[in-house]
């Protein structure tokens, strides 16, 4: 479905249990919803699950860029008013993650909890310079050059040997995205530095990391732990960078087991 969110049309799906409390899924940079089906199971028969596509990935426009968090914070806040749900619970994973960090410190009041999934608060020293390189090459040649090192990231050889049918559906997500949604979302992520903000969050909230994560490492997800007051930590063994789907079984019991709490 779509809905016009500050000048965009925005892509979601709205499905699972009617009058439940709502949980949102945010994805990662250069995939979309079909991201979060392993989720889908778990959450469907105990909460109203609002998957969208971040703008310029997805089924959602893009506008040009450079994007920041706020923006896209701002985005789902609007999605939120356009559907009249006044409070959910945010689940963000990598890219989406940030946007709950940004949700978290401007928009509380919008938040039962917030899950924060295999996610960074600040670029390590370094990473404007590989962030500007991915750019780069992908005003010139498209994602497809970085298709490869970008699934290699996300997953264990192991898990891309088998080829499930959901890797094969987030490879053909990763190409399809638009220039101007992983340029302007990479932009963002530049200038990604939360860490000295996060001990102001102050709804329930669980980070997710999965343990050999290569991008966002547990590290990153230890230091967030310490900042943020209260806040839980799972870790999850046999897990790379997108750790809600290679340890899909494992992942859902985190997160239902800490919403069913909230």
């Amino acid at each position: 479905m779509q809905r016009q969110v500050n000048g965009l049309q925005l892509n979601y799906e709205l499905t699972g249990k009617e009058g439940a409390p709502v949980v949102v899924l945010s994805h990662s940079l250069g995939s979309s919803g079909v991201m979060w089906e392993p989720q889908l199971p778990a959450l469907e028969p105990h909460f109203r699950v609002l998957r969208y596509d971040t703008r310029g990935h997805g089924g959602s426009e893009a506008a040009p860029g450079p994007y920041t968090f706020e923006m896209l914070a701002a985005d789902v806040v609007g999605l939120l008013d356009g559907l009249g749900i006044s409070r959910a619970h945010f689940v963000g994973l990598s890219m989406g993650g940030m946007i709950g960090q940004a949700l978290g410190l401007r928009h509380s009041a919008r938040l039962l909890s917030l899950i924060l999934c295999d996610t960074a608060v600040v670029n390590p020293p370094g990473s404007r310079e590989i962030w500007q390189e991915r750019i780069d090459r992908v005003r010139q040649e498209g994602l497809a050059p970085l298709l490869t090192p970008t699934l290699e990231r996300w997953f264990r050889p192991a898990f891309i040997g088998q080829n499930p049918p959901i890797l094969q559906e987030i490879r053909r997500q990763f190409l399809a995205t638009s220039k101007n949604g992983y340029i302007g979302c990479s932009q963002a992520i530049m200038e990604l530095d939360y860490l000295e903000q996060l001990g102001r969050i102050a709804r329930p909230t669980l980070i997710v990391v999965g343990e050999e994560d290569p991008g966002t490492p547990v590290s990153a997800a230890q230091a967030m732990q310490q900042r943020i007051p209260g806040s839980k930590l799972v870790i999850l063994p046999g897990a790379r960078h997108l750790s809600n789907v290679e340890q899909a079984e494992v992942f859902n019991r985190s997160i239902t087991g800490f919403l069913s709490s909230i």
